[in-house]
């Protein structure tokens, strides 16, 4: 799924996790995520949709699950070294990381192209001071062999890697259907709702109409990570699971992430 639209709506949403309101039930939900470097079906059934309206981006995850479990709970802790569900804004110049575990542990990212961080330009203020402990230098995620040591693989090469950076108004809700970190049953999976302010998404924008008009385009990622166990054995790199493969494992590539269509 390349492209996918996300309808308007004329309510506000409650977020509490719980994606079988009817709003969500009346959305348009993606197809089984696939595997991010090969295209092939996911090996857990992950699905999101997307909603809007006025004042707000709404999106929601269905993740199948037999083993639930999420141990860290400290905000931005390193949320990708357990499982996962992901979501990434593209603006240009800039992109939105978002990871949420299922106990609702959140970790945020705002990446800024180092080619477009120039003395005086928009993003040269005290939010994204690049002298910050917490602002660093970010090659992708295959930039750490050979040639592509300290600049990365991307043709734009680094970005600054903002980590204490907080979206404002940011919403997140988690439901577990099984018992969290016991493994004695089977649970069905997690579900997670996130909505954040069409006001806070100005740098993103980049331009773009805010909230946005019907046949708008955003480039979004959507995607899952799966911490296994095989013998004792943690699998690596965890299973990726993407609404739109990007032939590597790569997460950070703005330019194969889904195509989102706002529609009225």
């Amino acid at each position: 799924m390349d492209s996918y639209i996300a309808n308007k709506i004329n309510e506000f949403i409650t977020v509490d996790g719980d994606v079988t309101k009817p709003i969500w039930q009346q959305a348009i939900w993606s197809h089984r995520f696939v595997d991010m470097a090969s295209g092939a079906p996911g090996m857990y059934d992950t699905k999101s949709a997307i909603v809007w309206n006025d004042t707000h981006l709404y999106i929601a995850f269905q993740a199948e699950e037999p083993f639930v479990e999420a141990h860290l709970t400290e905000r931005d802790s390193i949320i990708f070294l357990e499982s996962d569900l992901e979501l990434f804004i593209d603006g240009g110049d800039c992109y939105y990381e978002l990871e949420v575990n299922a106990r609702n542990t959140v970790y945020e990212v705002f990446f800024i192209w180092k080619d477009a961080y120039q003395r005086g330009s928009r993003f040269d203020t005290p939010q994204f001071d690049v002298f910050d402990p917490q602002a660093l230098t970010f090659g992708g995620d295959l930039d750490r062999s050979g040639s592509s040591f300290w600049y990365g693989t991307h043709p734009r090469g680094l970005r600054w890697a903002f980590l204490n950076y907080d979206m404002p108004g940011l919403e997140t809700a988690v439901q577990v259907d099984g018992t969290l970190n016991d493994n004695s049953d089977i649970d069905k999976g997690w579900t997670l709702e996130i909505a954040i302010p069409w006001s806070s998404l100005t740098l993103l924008a980049n331009g773009r109409n805010l909230p946005p008009q019907s046949g708008d385009e955003w480039r979004m990622f959507l995607g899952r990570f799966q911490k296994l166990m095989a013998s004792d054995t943690e699998v690596q790199p965890h299973p990726a699971m993407v609404m739109t493969p990007h032939g590597v494992y790569d997460t950070h590539q703005p330019e194969k992430w889904s195509r989102i269509v706002f529609k009225e």
